[in-house]
């Protein structure tokens, strides 16, 4: 697409004749239109003659909509952040509102594993986004964390989750044999060490292949919680 193509408003752009495929063209269609086909075909997917293709028309209508594939991989990373929120509650207690809008964030790109790869990295700067850095930064505020402790801890939750989430969905697009190398690698290497050897390995060995095979965001966030509780208690205590 290209960058001096003029982005105008809904009202003005919307199409006013059925696509080939019987559909309007809208924003949202074409979002939820690449992210499905970035599940089918990773990155290749964002060219505007797959999205043409895909959606039943003229590849140069979606620039009406997205300047570049840039914007619309920033709108794909929005709608995931969205995803998250659409039907999260809080309970005024902030650790556990915290807690369940990291696992629901990270199930959600999971979910999308090739989307996630491609965004987890980006700041959208968008509706979704916007809200997100809100809701975080008041509950973390509302619990009585000072501006300075809020930002900071919003930093590392965020960070946190978004690694972990790119971390897991590069595991979820590896082929079944690469998957399949990876868990014989601890089955039938880590945990026949000899303990002679690699003492420590043998120690735990079966405890750390079956800790190996599952995600350590779960525990990453818990830490990371409880670190956030501890020095909260120490900054009302006026340490």
């Amino acid at each position: 697409m290209s960058a001096s193509e003029r982005v105008v408003p809904e009202s003005a752009r919307r199409r006013r004749r059925p696509t080939k495929q019987g559909t309007v063209l809208s924003e949202q269609l074409i979002i939820e239109t690449a992210l499905r086909l970035i599940g089918e075909h990773g990155a290749a997917a964002l060219t505007v003659r797959r999205l043409g293709a895909a959606l039943g028309c003229d590849p140069s209508a979606a620039y009406r909509y997205f300047r570049d594939t840039d914007e619309l991989l920033l709108a794909v990373a929005d709608e995931l952040i969205g995803h998250t929120l659409r039907d999260w509650r809080a309970t005024g207690e902030w650790r556990a509102d915290l807690r369940d809008i990291g696992l629901r964030m990270h199930a959600n790109y999971l979910a999308h594993p090739q989307a996630a790869m491609l965004t987890c990295a980006r700041v959208t700067g968008r509706t979704h986004e916007i809200q997100a850095v809100e809701t975080i930064l008041g509950l973390l505020r509302g619990a009585g964390f000072p501006d300075g402790e809020a930002a900071r801890v919003y930093h590392v939750f965020v960070d946190l989750t978004l690694s972990f989430a790119a971390l897991d969905a590069s595991a979820l697009v590896l082929s079944e044999r690469a998957r399949a190398l990876e868990v014989q690698a601890w089955q039938e290497t880590y945990a026949r060490l000899p303990a002679a050897e690699h003492p420590n390995i043998a120690a735990i060995a079966p405890v750390l292949v079956a800790e190996m095979d599952r995600s350590g965001y779960a525990a990453a966030l818990e830490m990371v919680l409880a670190s956030a509780a501890g020095r909260l208690q120490h900054v009302k205590s006026g340490h």
